[in-house]
């Protein structure tokens, strides 16, 4: 959907793409925009409180926009990854009791929605001898939960508040494996993949067995390296000759983040640059030519909004033209309110 906006709606684009990642609340909205014609907020903000659309925790245990029928659908593909995650905790874990913790979180989110800070607080009194974050990371990871969406500009306030999926949905996540349908999920949005691609995007470490088990339904190659390739048998796959139009992609997009071997989007020696701290936070990128060619931010100053971009080396002809054209395009997505805007190319 990067060669060729696609005339979808937001849920089906969403679910294309097997979530669109949403640490923070805004580049669901620039994904979209960048893959769906015609598309609005406002599309994003009626399928978020009609409650098509949700944001919750899903691959990499990470924070997705995805359709509810997907996320209802395919959640419990990831509960092992989730429960392994409470390694992370290391001492916090001291004296955390989760199976007394689960449904005591779970009753106090279904009763109303409330925000982390809240629902840490309440389970302190209710817990005192557990580490405050280790309550609150063992309930995000293990109840499904979704964020409640607000009329804020992008869908959610900074400190949002969370339900159940069960409160929100009106039921609670399929209890059977969903581990093959996640992993078609991934092949239709970024294959051809390895088993490391599935596992890097997923959190799965089952990818391999789960890719073996779909062989006889999927089709394979061999990359430069000799790894051996899965993917659907009528996926496209454009060859390298295909034009690619310049394309704006968000914080953390999955297009980035979606593979293991990611020298087919990003150059090894541009990596570093997409994220230079050490908070693992991915920079916004454009792409040229179907690659990461810089980073792009925004700010808006004195009522006129600017779209700055950093440029990691050389452009095609006709690159510049195209970018300036787009980030135009982009400014008026993301600023309609601004009294003007403006492109700069570093």
């Amino acid at each position: 959907m990067l060669l060729e906006r696609a005339d979808v709606g937001v849920v089906e684009a969403a679910d294309r793409h097997g979530g669109l990642q949403a640490q923070e609340p805004r580049p669901p909205f620039v994904g979209l925009w960048s893959r769906v014609a015609g598309v609005s907020a406002t599309d994003v903000h009626a399928a978020l409180h009609d409650r098509r659309l949700v944001r919750a925790t899903f691959v990499r245990g990470t924070l997705h926009v995805l359709g509810a029928r997907d996320y209802l659908a395919l959640r419990s593909a990831l509960e092992p990854m989730l429960e392994e995650s409470l390694k992370m905790l290391g001492d916090r874990a001291e004296g955390l009791d989760v199976d007394a913790v689960l449904p005591v979180a779970t009753a106090l989110l279904d009763e109303e929605p409330r925000t982390f800070g809240e629902l840490r607080a309440l389970l302190s009194k209710e817990f005192p001898k557990a580490n405050e974050r280790g309550l609150g990371f063992c309930v995000r990871m293990l109840v499904p939960l979704v964020m409640v969406p607000t009329d804020d500009r992008w869908g959610f306030p900074r400190d949002a508040a969370f339900t159940t999926a069960r409160a929100w949905l009106g039921r609670a996540p399929a209890r059977r494996g969903a581990a093959k349908a996640l992993v078609r999920r991934h092949l239709a949005a970024f294959g051809p993949a390895t088993a490391a691609d599935v596992q890097t995007w997923s959190g799965l470490r089952s990818a391999r067995a789960v890719l073996d088990g779909l062989r006889d339904e999927l089709v394979t190659f061999a990359d430069d390296r000799g790894r051996e390739l899965f993917d659907l048998p009528d996926a496209p796959r454009p060859g390298e000759d295909v034009p690619a139009a310049v394309r704006f992609l968000p914080e953390f997009d999955n297009l980035v983040l979606g593979h293991d071997d990611r020298r087919r989007v990003v150059a090894d020696e541009h990596r570093p640059r997409l994220s230079p701290t050490r908070n693992l936070r991915i920079r916004p990128a454009f792409l040229v030519d179907g690659f990461v060619a810089g980073t792009w931010s925004v700010e808006k100053r004195k009522g006129v909004a600017t779209l700055t971009l950093e440029r990691f080396g050389r452009l095609p002809k006709g690159a510049a033209k195209e970018l300036r054209a787009e980030g135009e395009a982009l400014l008026a997505f993301l600023e309609p309110d601004a009294k003007g805007h403006a492109v700069t190319l570093g």
